[in-house]
């Protein structure tokens, strides 16, 4: 009765419109007063739950995030890509994914991604003849990139959420390759749909053209060597480079490129004031309601459930990668991590599953999610820029989706492409 009372409260919540931390933080203190534990554990567990050093580092990836999408980091990264693979048949569509992957390795989020970048690039998509469609369509998938490549504040929720024992370090390694390995899937997709459309290339500006290109793009693809370069190197805690990062991104939007005005600052200090704050009610939340799973045996259960249904470790990863794609679906992903993380990891690990390859599989998973409705919050935002009906991008997206697909298989199935540069640490 107990579990029932948790999940029947929390799906209340979404229901009737509820934020999502609200409904995870109501549905622990009815579980609580269910089971007649004192409230005062409930606010221990919140509060612990975000006594955590290493999510010092999220406002600091944040706010660095929201200084380059108001600085003119974007628009330099797009001629970056425009100059190095324009050319190419649908040029504009391996733009918009080359981009994807330079931009989103520095801000470390999707939806940040599809907003600057689609921002820039999907005006320039129709106005060169691409379909609207297909320009919404490139810039949402190869927005996730944001999510996988580091730095990526995901991976430090994931490591929290999985009880402080992973390496944010490693997982940072971890990311790379499943990263690259995507966004070249997605630009094998966006060729072939701009071939099938007769889509053509721009002409290729010149290796000058490139170089300068190259050479304005580079302050600020800097960012990412200091907040991953600093980690990796162990000069650097997650928390330290976050800090850097932050202050280099100033200096870099405020100083060279000179795009950052006092207006503009005032919004990225805003923006990432607000989105700190609703990460971090949500990771206290999450803390108390994932004490109320483990009470239950949660994990324990499911794992009983899958086992009823084949012991065979292929299909249980199979099964627990659909379960996430259908999650990620409804639910935003910060709150997935959290609340999905205690469930699916000792599974994950009970068929052999390294929980640093569970948490890229994660990450692709509900990046995903991000592109699909109805909650998909980077569908939304490109459609929006797009001016298309959401209906409009989803009958056409399905290239992109399986290109998607293909490469979550292969880094569930291939666990080198995500393993290989994290155990060159060992």
């Amino acid at each position: 009765m107990g579990l029932a009372i948790l999940f029947g409260v929390f799906a209340l919540g979404l229901v009737i419109g509820a934020p999502v931390a609200f409904s995870v933080g109501l549905a622990a203190v009815a579980a609580f007063f269910y089971e007649g534990l004192p409230m005062f554990v409930a606010f221990q567990r919140i509060l612990s739950g975000i006594s955590v050093f290493s999510l010092l580092a999220i406002p600091f990836f944040i706010f660095a995030g929201e200084l380059m999408l108001h600085g003119g980091i974007s628009q330099r990264l797009v001629r970056l890509a425009s100059a190095a693979v324009g050319r190419v048949r649908g040029g504009l569509g391996m733009v918009n994914v080359s981009s994807s992957m330079l931009f989103g390795g520095i801000s470390g989020s999707a939806v940040a991604d599809t907003s600057a970048l689609g921002s820039i690039l999907i005006p320039v998509m129709k106005e060169k003849g691409y379909d609207a469609d297909y320009a919404v369509n490139v810039t949402v998938t190869s927005s996730i990139a944001g999510v996988v490549i580091p730095p990526s504040h995901n991976m430090i929720l994931y490591a929290v959420a999985a009880g402080g024992g992973i390496s944010i370090t490693k997982l940072f390694m971890a990311g790379i390759l499943p990263g690259i390995l995507m966004c070249g899937f997605l630009a094998l997709a966006a060729y072939l749909v701009a071939v099938k459309r007769g889509y053509s290339g721009e002409a290729f500006p010149g290796w000058k053209a490139l170089v300068i290109s190259f050479a304005a793009a580079l302050p600020g693809l800097f960012t990412a060597v200091i907040i991953v370069g600093g980690v990796l190197s162990g000069v650097l805690t997650v928390t330290e480079s976050g800090a850097f990062g932050a202050i280099y991104a100033i200096v870099v939007t405020g100083l060279v490129y000179r795009e950052l005005r006092w207006e503009s600052f005032k919004q990225a200090v805003y923006q990432a004031v607000r989105t700190t704050a609703l990460v971090m009610i949500l990771v206290g939340c999450a803390s108390a309601f994932s004490y109320m799973l483990a009470l239950y045996s949660v994990p324990e259960l499911l794992s009983d459930a899958l086992l009823g249904i084949t012991d065979n470790p292929l299909m249980i990863l199979l099964m627990l990668n659909l379960i996430l794609l259908a999650l990620g679906m409804v639910m935003d992903m910060a709150a997935l991590i959290l609340i999905c993380t205690p469930i699916f990891l000792p599974i994950a690990t009970q068929f052999g599953m390294d929980p640093i390859q569970f948490g890229i599989i994660m990450m692709m998973n509900l990046g995903l999610g991000l592109c699909t409705p109805p909650v998909g919050g980077c569908l939304f935002v490109g459609s929006v820029i797009g001016k298309i009906r959401i209906e409009q991008a989803v009958r056409t997206i399905w290239p992109f989706y399986l290109a998607l697909f293909a490469a979550l298989m292969l880094v569930t199935y291939v666990p080198a492409l995500s393993m290989t540069l994290p155990n060159l640490m060992d």
